[in-house]
């Protein structure tokens, strides 16, 4: 299902209403099938689904409400154009499981698969599972978040779910970081610096940043529809030093953006 040797862009489909940078633009499944089409035409790999907004400080929805929010979607994407490749996004195993009966493929956990339950859903529909680290939940993860070994908690966070995930016979595993979940700006960047450190799980590394808060900070940009540019700089950098799979807004950019470094860093093995 997904190869570590080709790079992968997943293109973020909010079905929210306070998503931090597009909630509320496609709670009309039409809408949502829209903006689907348009990114799988401008490069996306898969379409990341969600149904709860994650930025931080955010409050959780019902089970009933996300799943009324999604599956509609994820059925109309799948009927209207089935070649359309979907993740959900998704921590409550119940929203998964269904979203794999609509026609998902992985599973995007926020809570990286703590719950064993989610695991044992991933086992059962032979689903993809992104296991993303955070510290805390999002109504409280940037409140002072500390590490004493960033690289080092993490990793152990993810061989603790990857044990988990194979015991269970769950074998297309991806890696994210959680870029702004429960860390700080100076956190990000020596996340993104030291992606090469997560490669030793020997699991694809997914990177999320675009439009994220970090960029402001350094940038100082308040609007996250004006951190198109940081988004492409992290990107970059992220893939030179290891990430494979990209999480991203902004498909056609960001696909652009990557081909062309692709495109320079093998140059010089042509030499």
């Amino acid at each position: 299902m997904i190869s570590s040797n080709k790079k992968l862009i997943f293109g973020v489909l909010n079905i929210t209403t306070d998503s931090f940078s597009d909630g509320g633009l496609f709670l009309d499944k039409e809408k949502a099938l829209e903006r689907a089409i348009q990114m799988s035409k401008e490069g996306a790999d898969f379409i990341d689904v969600g149904g709860e907004s994650s930025r931080p400080f955010s409050n959780p929805v019902s089970l009933e409400e996300e799943i009324r929010r999604i599956i509609p979607v994820i059925e109309k994407i799948k009927q209207d154009q089935p070649q359309i490749r979907i993740s959900v996004d998704t921590y409550k195993w119940q929203v998964a499981e269904a979203a794999l009966k609509a026609g998902a493929e992985i599973i995007n956990d926020i809570k990286g698969f703590s719950d064993m339950k989610m695991a044992e859903v991933a086992a059962k529909y032979n689903a993809g599972a992104i296991v993303m680290h955070m510290k805390g939940v999002p109504s409280n993860m940037q409140e002072n978040p500390k590490y004493e070994f960033l690289e080092k908690e993490i990793i152990d966070f993810f061989s603790s779910a990857i044990a988990r995930l194979e015991s269970l016979g769950v074998k297309n595993i991806i890696l994210d970081p959680g870029i702004g979940f429960g860390k700080t700006p100076q956190h990000n960047v020596k996340i993104i610096r030291n992606l090469s450190f997560f490669k030793k799980a020997g699991k694809p590394i997914m990177l999320g940043v675009s439009r994220k808060s970090f960029i402001g900070f350094f940038a100082n940009e308040k609007d996250p529809m004006r951190r198109l540019p940081g988004t492409l700089a992290a990107n970059v950098i992220g893939m030179i030093f290891g990430a494979d799979i990209f999480r991203v807004h902004d498909i056609w950019e960001c696909r652009q953006a990557l081909t062309i470094a692709e495109e320079i860093m093998k140059a010089q093995e042509l030499v």
